[in-house]
């Protein structure tokens, strides 16, 4: 099992990666959800590349030699991380990509320049087929969450939020792979819950909490295309001892969610995005009086919003 990343890690890679990425903002909602609590929304599907990904692709890439170029397996929103990261530092990128990734989102990864590569099945499929190529032509392998360096990156949401939501009782976050939920449990350590919030189409963390370790799952649904791993990563999973709970959604739960943070709030974001705000409106996560709930909303890249 890996060491698990330490808040120096994330502290260092908000210094190195903020000349890069934006320092996203926070909608506080009140009491709109309920009287008892209060609910602040983490907008950081506004971040550059619209998503959280972003962050650790920077950091990672920042580390890796100048010379290099890099390869990258993607469901969509972290190729597109790579991609633009990979244009603004001038390094050559191929992204590997399942071909259950919307267009939107592949087609966004080849405007920034990288070399899209699609292949048959889901992010696993999309996985070895860039480990094969990372290995032929020597290029670093650039992990879209099983990394320490892209979970340092990820762990700046956490000391985002600590510094503009210093009374969060809880942090709710949306688990593919585990890379988000690993750096912001890290940030965290146990002095705020951290609580998953997964498809039930995508239970990965909720299988692993479950089974005692990291296993395979089959993954679906309306939020597979962001949400899809298979499995954990090891080194995400090294933060489970700092994770409060792990609770699933459905996919009509989750349709609802994103359809309420338009409606009420304006904000169109993907699905997965929407999974934290699910687990609110459904009684899944009950919060105490008086506590100051944060939602993580992770991504934006989807189709357009609504017009009505």
């Amino acid at each position: 099992m890996p060491d698990p990343i330490q808040t120096d890690d994330i502290a260092t890679a908000a210094a190195r990666i903020a000349s890069y990425v934006r320092t996203t903002p926070v909608l506080d909602l009140g009491h709109m959800l309920s009287d008892d609590w209060r609910l602040v929304l983490k907008l950081e599907h506004l971040q550059v590349t619209g998503s959280f990904k972003a962050r650790g692709a920077f950091n990672l890439l920042l580390q890796l030699d100048a010379d290099s170029g890099v390869v990258a397996a993607s469901g969509g929103n972290y190729g597109k991380a790579i991609a633009f990261a990979a244009d603004q530092l001038d390094r050559p990128a191929v992204v590997f990509v399942p071909k259950t990734s919307p267009e939107e989102k592949t087609g966004q990864i080849a405007r920034f320049g990288a070399d899209v590569k699609v292949i048959d099945g889901y992010y696993d499929d999309a996985l070895e087929a860039s480990r094969e190529h990372a290995e032929s032509s020597g290029w670093p392998e650039a992990h879209a969450y099983d990394d320490p360096r892209v979970m340092a990156g990820q762990g700046t949401v956490g000391l985002e939020i600590s510094q503009q939501v210093g009374d969060a009782s809880s942090v709710l976050v949306a688990v593919g792979g585990g890379g988000l939920i690993g750096g912001v449990a890290s940030w965290y350590r146990g002095s705020t819950r951290v609580i998953g919030v997964e498809s039930e189409l995508c239970p990965t963390l909720h299988t692993a909490r479950s089974e005692g370790a990291p296993v395979d799952v089959e993954v679906g649904g309306v939020a597979a295309s962001s949400l899809g791993a298979r499995r954990v990563g090891l080194h995400p999973w090294t933060a489970n001892q700092w994770i409060e709970a792990s609770v699933l959604v459905s996919d009509d739960a989750i349709l609802d969610a994103q359809s309420w943070l338009w409606d009420s709030c304006r904000l169109w974001v993907e699905p997965a995005a929407a999974t934290t705000v699910a687990a609110l409106r459904e009684g899944i996560v009950e919060p105490g009086r008086g506590e100051t709930v944060v939602c993580l909303v992770s991504g934006a890249n989807v189709a357009l919003a609504p017009t009505g």
